[in-house]
Order: C-alpha cells, then sequence, then structure tokens
C-alpha cells in the first residue's frame, strides 16, 4: 500500500531519498549540535561543575522554578481547560465553529507578540492596569511585577487552547450509548462523567498536558519578557551565560540538564499515548442547544474565560497602539523598520519553502520508517535555545551565515508539515490510487494527479502553521542572526530594552504589525480554494 501513496515502487533510489533527505538534516542541525553539546556538558560535569552549579542557590532556584512553572501551567490549563472542553463539544451555539477555529489563534501569533500583549493588559501601563488603578489607589501593573502571574498567564495564552481542543476532540468521541447506559442505571450526570467520559478523554489529556509541560519548561520569548529577574526560566540563563557573560561551559552543563528532562517528558509522552489510546466510537454524543438557565450561565462563562485568557491580550496590544499618538505610528516609515520588514519576509519565505520541502519528504518516508515518523518530533523536544546553542558550539564559522539562520527557521517550522501531511496520508482511500495505477498512470502523474489534490487541505494547514512559527521566531535570530539581518522581532526587542514610554509605544506598533503579517500569511495559506479536496 505504500509504494501506492508514495507513487514509487518499492526499491528506487528517489524512495530512499525521501527518508535520507530530512534523516541528514536532523542530523546535521539536531543530532550532532546536541551531541556537540553533550560533549562539552559531560567535560565540564567531569569537573564537577555539575554538583557546584547544584549547590549554588541562584542556579538551582532558576532550574526548580522552570519545573514549577511548567507543572503549575499544566494544573491550571486542566482545571480551567476541561470544562471549557466540555461546553464546547457538548452544546450548539451561534458562532460556536468560529470559536473552535480561533482557538488557533495562540498558535499563530509570535510569542513576542503575545508577550507584549500581557504587558499591554497587566503591566504598569496596560489598560487593566490603569483601569483598576483608580478605583484601588494603587498600580495594579507595579504590584505585578517581580511576581511569577504575568509569565503563568502568557503560558495559558498559549497553552490553554492545547487542552481544550483535545478535550473537545476526545469528548466528541465518548459513546453515547455507553453515556445513555449509566444514565439509565440511575448515575448522575457527575457520576456518569467520572465513570463513562473521563477514561476516555484521559489520553487525550495526559498527551496534552505533556505537551503544555515542554512548551512551558523551553519556553524562552516569554520567560524573557515576563519572568522578570527573579522568575526568569533556565532557557533564559542559557542564553544570559552565553550572550552575555561568555561562560559556554555552565551553559552547556545547563542545557545537557534540561535536554535530559525534556528528553524524559517526551519519552512519557509517547508511552501515554500508546499505552492509554483507545479506540474511536462511532455513536458520539449529539450536540444539545442550552436551554436552561444554569446551561446558559455556564456556556457564558466558558466563552468569557476563553476572551479574557486567549483574546484579550491581542486586543490590548491594538488598543495600545491605536492610542499611541501619531508619533508612535511615524515608526513605520523609518528605515530600519522597512528594512527588518524586508528580511522578516525574505527569511520567513525562504524557511517556508524549505520547510514545505523537508515536511514532504518526512511525511512521504515516515510512512516505510516508524523511527522516522517519531523523529518529527524532535524539533519540538528540543528547545530553540538549545539548538542555536548547539550550532553556535558545533560550526562557529558559520554562526553568521544566512544559509545556517534559514536552515534553523525551517528545522522548528517543517514538523507542523511533516505531521498534518503525514496524517492526511494515513486516510488515504489506497483503492483510488490502485486504480490509477491499473489505468497507466505514471508514479509522477499519479502523486500530481491523485496524491496532491488530496492531501492538498492538510499540506495547506501545515504549511499556515510553518509560516506563523517562522516570522515569529525570536530565540535562534538571537544567537545566530547578524545585526545587519536585523527582523521585526529583534527590533520589538530592541524598543523594549530602551527607556522611555514612546519606545514601548513603538513597539505596540511593531507588534502590530506583526501580528498583521502573520495572521495574513497564516490566512493566505491556509484559506481553502474554490474547489476543495475530497477529503478536506
Amino acid at each position: 500500500m505504500r509504494c501506492f501513496v508514495l507513487g514509487l515502487p518499492r526499491g528506487l533510489p528517489l524512495g530512499l531519498l525521501l527518508g535520507l533527505l530530512p534523516a541528514a538534516f536532523l542530523a546535521v542541525l539536531v543530532v550532532a549540535p546536541l551531541a556537540r553539546l553533550l560533549l562539552e556538558g559531560w567535560a565540564s560535569a567531569s569537573a564537577g561543575m555539575l554538583t557546584s552549579m547544584w549547590l549554588d542557590d541562584y542556579l538551582r532556584w532558576r532550574v526548580v522554578w522552570s519545573v514549577t512553572q511548567a507543572a503549575l501551567t499544566c494544573a491550571l490549563a486542566l482545571v480551567i481547560g476541561l470544562p471549557i472542553a466540555w461546553v464546547l463539544a457538548r452544546y450548539q451555539f451561534i458562532g460556536r465553529a468560529l470559536v473552535l477555529r480561533l482557538l488557533m489563534l495562540p498558535f499563530v501569533v509570535p510569542t513576542l507578540v503575545a508577550g507584549l500583549g500581557v504587558l499591554a493588559l497587566w503591566g504598569p501601563r496596560g489598560v487593566v492596569s490603569e483601569t483598576l488603578s483608580g478605583w484601588l489607589g494603587f498600580n495594579v501593573g507595579v504590584a505585578l511585577q517581580d511576581t511569577p502571574w504575568l509569565l503563568l498567564y502568557g503560558n495559558l495564552f498559549f497553552n490553554l487552547c492545547v487542552v481544550v481542543r483535545a478535550g473537545v476532540d476526545a469528548l466528541a468521541q465518548v459513546s453515547a450509548s455507553r453515556v445513555a447506559a449509566a444514565r439509565t442505571l440511575g448515575a448522575t450526570p457527575w457520576r456518569a462523567f467520572c465513570r463513562v467520559e473521563w477514561p476516555a478523554v484521559l489520553p487525550w489529556l495526559a498527551s496534552a498536558l505533556c505537551l503544555v509541560f515542554l512548551y512551558c519548561f523551553a519556553g524562552f520569548g516569554l520567560a524573557l519578557l515576563l519572568g522578570g529577574q527573579r522568575f526568569a526560566t533556565v532557557e533564559v540563563e542559557i542564553y544570559t551565560l552565553v550572550a552575555h557573560e561568555l561562560k559556554l561551559a555552565e551553559a552547556g552543563v545547563l542545557a545537557l540538564g534540561m535536554g535530559v528532562l525534556t528528553g524524559g517528558v517526551a519519552l512519557g509522552y509517547g508511552l501515554i499515548e500508546k499505552r492509554l489510546s483507545t479506540p474511536a466510537r462511532a455513536d458520539a454524543i449529539p450536540l444539545q442547544r442550552p436551554v436552561r438557565a444554569a446551561q446558559r450561565v455556564f456556556l457564558a462563562l466558558a466563552l468569557a474565560v476563553l476572551f479574557v485568557v486567549c483574546a484579550a491580550p491581542l486586543l490590548a496590544i491594538v488598543w495600545r497602539a491605536v492610542f499611541a499618538g501619531p508619533a508612535a505610528w511615524a515608526v513605520l516609515i523609518d528605515d530600519e523598520v522597512w528594512h527588518a520588514l524586508g528580511n522578516t519576509v525574505r527569511f520567513s519565505l525562504a524557511a517556508l519553502l524549505l520547510a514545505t520541502a523537508l515536511g514532504l519528504a518526512h511525511a512521504f518516508a515516515a510512512r516505510r520508517s516508524v523511527w522516522l515518523r517519531t523523529a518529527a518530533f524532535l524539533p519540538f523536544v528540543v528547545s530553540p535555545i538549545t539548538v542555536a546553542f548547539g550550532l553556535l558550539l558545533l560550526y562557529p564559522s558559520w554562526t553568521a551565515s544566512l544559509p545556517l539562520l534559514i536552515a534553523a527557521y525551517a528545522l522548528l517550522a517543517y514538523p507542523f508539515v511533516a505531521k498534518s501531511v503525514a496524517s492526511a496520508l494515513d486516510s488515504l482511500p489506497v483503492q483510488v490510487l490502485q486504480a490509477a495505477q491499473t489505468l497507466g498512470a505514471t508514479p509522477g502523474r499519479m502523486f500530481w494527479r491523485v496524491t496532491l489534490p488530496m492531501i492538498a487541505p492538510a499540506l495547506r494547514r501545515g504549511m499556515a502553521f510553518a509560516a506563523a512559527t517562522v516570522l515569529g521566531e525570536f530565540a535562534v535570530t538571537l544567537f545566530l542572526s547578524r545585526p545587519e539581518w536585523a527582523t521585526l522581532t529583534t527590533l520589538i526587542y530592541q524598543r523594549l530594552g530602551r527607556p522611555g514610554a514612546a519606545n514601548l509605544d513603538a513597539a505596540m506598533v511593531l507588534a502590530c504589525l506583526l501580528m498583521a503579517l502573520a495572521l495574513l500569511a497564516f490566512m493566505l495559506i491556509e484559506a481553502s480554494p474554490s474547489k476543495e479536496s475530497p477529503l478536506a
């Protein structure tokens, strides 16, 4: 069957090349830099540095806090996200499809823009802070500085939708007949949920929470902006050790330890999915309209929480930018901004083309290799800071080269294409491909006329998320970019590092520009054509 999907007979060199291309790319840009980092960390640890660093109160706090904030985010996302997921999975209401679609919005918004959104809402000059200051007699934003709450809120912005979406998909597969049988036997709605629905959604939530932990633990942009001096994470500490203090050995030890921890969580993610997975049910529970007052209140509360967590930060950026004044908007006519915008578009387009080619090759080759299919998760497991630091150590003469920067962008983006296309290939009807071959279609013609049109929706979806990723990439740029290669993300960060309200207002305007660019790219790529594929 697999040779039909690939459009290639077994054993052809081109089929082998499809597997070698992404494997070689991962080996050069992930495995080899990690091995170099391992050697750096091991050499340092052999001298007792690992023990001395763990005995250091400052570094020990960084490690403990990194784990703690990721675990707290998982707990908050579960407690808040599961009730919202249940409401979205059980109730039919006007705009439900739009709400489910907007759940993907946090994945499209660059990390730096999300951090600015939190500051625009809850910072010292934020919308909420300035509104409440007159009532409370003190500035809420100032009180929240040097506290963990801003970082936890930013983590929820990005990760609540992961739990909600997983819960909605899982609850949609709960067997209606089993729930009805439980209710017939006298079970209350709560007991029916605990005994029937909860076991069904548990594997989905467990895997989603593993991803949330990885995203929070390996996050860089939010921790850099919102963590402050006390609540910055290990990723920020690694960047500081390399970029500002030139302590490569200490940074290598920290990166080594964090890589082991994230690898363990990723392994647990795979084991949970394998052991707890349950077959989908055909008799899904039908949606119902909320008619009772309690149901309507529950629905309103769920939508309000989604708005406050996932939409309010972005609206706060727009609000602050609109009322920033002509002086702030004048930044858009600066040559520096146009140069950064040009770099952002050029680098993103080049990285997107490379990511698409690698993603397609990986997806097709993964149908013949379970190990290669698993390797698609590797760029998700390894943090961008670790990747950039490893590249810096392994290829010092190439760290200021544009091809390496583009390749690093593509590395972080192409798994979206690979995973999306691989799922589409799994669902292809083999009989259609067999019929095309029976009618005399060559492998190349079968790919262009049959396979590609059927996987086109999944390909566009993966490319849309890949485009959003490369447009907002920040961590790799700080390590591998040159001053003349400044992008919108680095320009925003530079503005934030300068004192004065004018620079903050200019950063808000630039954040609006970057957010609009990411949303435009996402909509242009992901928009459905007039004649959709039968499998869309």
